[in-house]
C-alpha cells in the first residue's frame, strides 16, 4: 500500500458548547479537539489502515504536546514533526449552527506551523513514491507559501501523487480573502484536486464553472472532485464525468467531514497503487467516491475531528 504524507497545519479546534441559537443566555464553554485539515487527513488515513505521516511544526507548548500525542495515538508517524519555541501552536475557536456548519475564529498568525522551512524536511522523505496531501492554509504567508510550493515540486520530481484540498479559510489571509492567483499556483500542481462547490464558485470568479474546471485539467490535474455538503459529489477527469449521491445523515459537526472524505478517497487510491491509470475507470472511481462519501457522512455525525474519523470497522 502506498503511504500518505500530509504537510501543513495541525491546530487545536476549540469547539463551542452551543449549537446554533439554543440556550443563548447559558455560559459558553469550549472543548479542545485536535485538528487542522492536513493533520485530520493523516489521521483519517491511519484510522483506515493506510500508513500515514504528518509533516509540520508545533509550538513547544501544552497544545503542541496535546497534538503530538493525539496524532501518535491514532497511528500517525510524527517523526517529521518539528517543535519550536519561536511561536505558539495555533488555535481555532469553532462555532456551529443548528445544522452543524461551522464558523472559525483563528489565532494564527503568528503560529508555529507557519515557520516550517525546507531544511526541516526529513532526509529521504520522498526517496520512494508516496501520496503527498496539501491544503491552501499553508499559502497564507509568503515564506510558508514558498515552502509549500517547493515541497510539491520536490514530490512531483520524485514521482509522488500530489493531492490537494482547496480548504479555503478566508479569515486566515491578511486581506480577509484567499489570494486566487497564489491558490491557483498550488492547485495546478495537483494530480488529485478536491474542492467544495462554494470554493469553486469563489475561485472561478467570472469564469463559467466548466471552463474553470477544464483549465485545471489542462494544467495537469488528473481528477477533480467537487463536494457540495449533502448534495451530489461531482467527479471530473479528461474522460470522466459523473455524480455520486452521499448518504443522507443528520450533521452534528461538519469540522472533519471533508477531511474524512479525502482520507477515504486517498486510502482507496493508496490500496490500488499510484500507477499511471489510478484516475481511470468509472466503475472503480465510483466505488472509491462512494467509500469517501461514507467516511464523510460518518464524521459529520460526531463532534470534533480525529475521534470522529471512521475506521474500517465503522464502514462495514
Amino acid at each position: 500500500m502506498t503511504p500518505v504524507i500530509a504537510f501543513g497545519e495541525a491546530l487545536v479546534d476549540m469547539l463551542s458548547s452551543r449549537l446554533g441559537d439554543e440556550n443563548p443566555t447559558s455560559p459558553e464553554t469550549f472543548t479542545p479537539y485536535a485538528g487542522g485539515a492536513p493533520a485530520n487527513v493523516a489521521v483519517a488515513c491511519a484510522r483506515l489502515g493506510t500508513p500515514s505521516r504528518f509533516l509540520g511544526m508545533l509550538g513547544d507548548d501544552h497544545f503542541g504536546d496535546f497534538l503530538a500525542e493525539e496524532l501518535a495515538a491514532h497511528g500517525v508517524d510524527i517523526s517529521g514533526v518539528v517543535r519550536t519555541d519561536k511561536a505558539r501552536t495555533a488555535l481555532a475557536f469553532v462555532s456551529r449552527d443548528a445544522s452543524g456548519e461551522r464558523t472559525f475564529d483563528f489565532y494564527r498568525p503568528p503560529a508555529a506551523d507557519l515557520l516550517y522551512r525546507l531544511e526541516h524536511l526529513p532526509a529521504g522523505v520522498f526517496s520512494s513514491p508516496v501520496i503527498l496531501h496539501l491544503c491552501t492554509n499553508s499559502l497564507t504567508d509568503a515564506e510558508i507559501s514558498d515552502t509549500t510550493l517547493a515541497i510539491a515540486d520536490m514530490a512531483t520530481r520524485a514521482g509522488c501523487l500530489i493531492s490537494i484540498d482547496a480548504n479555503l479559510r478566508h479569515n486566515l489571509w491578511d486581506s480577509g480573502e484567499a489570494e486566487i492567483g497564489r491558490v491557483h499556483q498550488l492547485l495546478d500542481k495537483a494530480q488529485l484536486l478536491k474542492l467544495s462547490r462554494e470554493e469553486l464558485d469563489y475561485l472561478r470568479a467570472d469564469h463559467p464553472a466548466d471552463a474553470w474546471l477544464n483549465e485545471r485539467l489542462a494544467a495537469g490535474v488528473r481528477l477533480i472532485v467537487v463536494t457540495d455538503g449533502p448534495n451530489d459529489v461531482e467527479v471530473r477527469g479528461a474522460k470522466t464525468h459523473f455524480f455520486v449521491t452521499p448518504p443522507n445523515v443528520s450533521a452534528v459537526d461538519t469540522t472533519a467531514g471533508g477531511d474524512a472524505f479525502i482520507g477515504g478517497l486517498l486510502t482507496s487510491i493508496a490500496g490500488s497503487g499510484i500507477q499511471d491509470d489510478w484516475h481511470q475507470g468509472d466503475e472503480r472511481l465510483r466505488h472509491f467516491i462512494d467509500i469517501a462519501c461514507r467516511c464523510g457522512a460518518h464524521a459529520v455525525m460526531r463532534p470534533g475531528a480525529y475521534a470522529a474519523l471512521p475506521t474500517q470497522d465503522d464502514l462495514t
